[in-house]
């Protein structure tokens, strides 16, 4: 069969395309500008010609040929950027990466066939199931996606004494980056995220900039609180400047380990990052009985998203310490020391709080 130069050199190109493309996907930009070139420069090309013979990503370029579904004109981790947020691409990226171990990526029936029957819970399953839909679309592939039902399980509230415990066995910026959950109820992504400018220090507030898709709220903290970031060091605009949230949460994990082993107390084992969330949202709403107001301190937008982190658990006795209030100074002190009001006898206001 002969072939003029255009036909040489365009056979030329998609050999090398190919080549590079095996190689490094992150060629493919460079490769598709270098043919765009080449065909406007043709002169009696026609735009459909021009778009019969350019070499498509997802396609050969030719209608009789089946397309070439392999290929993606971004990287995995670019794709996962433009359509998660920032914060959830390294965990996608992690349940990929297991995924990859156990079978091969580009075949889902028998990832599917994996998923369904890898041993944990059903919503870790429904977790990775979201990974792998997101690595079929990047590839072209197609897949029938399983569904998971996430079992029910109650949600472990720890003691306000293990969490002292963690805090006062942590390193210094460990130790304020937890007391910080504690006070709060942050997500540990808005910690992590906290910038100096976010520390208002007249007014003893600081102001959280959302992560999955929470509210934006300003929530007060203690002064010792305060003290204490204020006297981290000033390495950059975070506060927290740690290279990621999986680093801190690595080196959490280590303190909280050795800690558990040391005071031989299963418990501790169990407190992630989310349990000190978990706890002020249990205490809040045990204070206040207010669900709403537990809403706006976790910064939720759906109120069936707080009543997951409500539930009330026994803490012991029902004993109470009572207190009487005859002034509104009096008063005033009482509920910034969380006693509750009771009632009122003989002009005398009663508080109580739990032992």
């Amino acid at each position: 069969m002969h072939l003029n130069k255009s036909g040489r050199l365009h056979i030329i190109f998609k050999a090398y395309f190919r080549l590079v493309s095996d190689r490094n996907q992150t060629h493919t930009f460079k490769w598709i500008l270098l043919q765009k070139q080449y065909l406007a420069k043709k002169d009696g090309y026609s735009e459909k010609k021009r778009d019969l013979l350019l070499i498509s990503p997802l396609g050969r370029g030719f209608k009789s040929h089946p397309a070439r579904l392999d290929l993606h004109p971004l990287p995995l981790e670019e794709y996962l950027r433009q359509n998660l947020r920032e914060t959830t691409v390294p965990s996608y990226l992690k349940r990929l990466k297991v995924l990859g171990k156990l079978g091969n990526l580009n075949e889902p029936n028998r990832m599917k066939t994996l998923i369904c029957t890898y041993p944990v819970s059903e919503g870790r399953k429904g977790l990775l199931a979201d990974a792998y839909d997101y690595y079929v679309k990047w590839k072209g592939l197609t897949w029938i996606k399983p569904k998971f039902v996430r079992e029910d399980k109650p949600i472990f509230v720890p003691l306000e004494k293990e969490l002292d415990q963690l805090i006062a066995n942590a390193y210094e910026k460990m130790s304020v980056f937890l007391e910080l959950l504690k006070e709060c109820g942050m997500d540990s992504g808005e910690a992590w995220k906290l910038r100096w400018i976010d520390i208002n220090t007249e007014n003893k507030t600081v102001d959280v900039r959302p992560t999955k898709n929470h509210n934006a709220r300003t929530l007060p903290i203690s002064g010792h609180l305060l003290s204490r970031l204020l006297r981290l060091s000033h390495e950059n605009d975070r506060v927290f400047c740690c290279r990621n949230l999986d680093k801190l949460r690595y080196r959490y994990e280590r303190i909280r380990n050795a800690l558990s082993k040391k005071l031989d107390n299963p418990r501790i084992y169990e407190i992630a990052f989310r349990s000190f969330r978990h706890w002020k949202a249990t205490m809040e709403y045990q204070k206040t009985k207010d669900i709403l107001h537990v809403k706006w301190l976790l910064g939720h937008k759906r109120i069936e998203n707080t009543l997951v982190y409500t539930h009330l658990v026994n803490f012991g006795s029902d004993d109470y310490i009572c207190k009487v209030a005859h002034t509104v100074d009096e008063c005033t002190l009482l509920i910034e020391n969380g006693f509750e009001y009771v009632t009122e006898m003989d002009g005398m206001k009663l508080f109580r709080k739990r032992k």
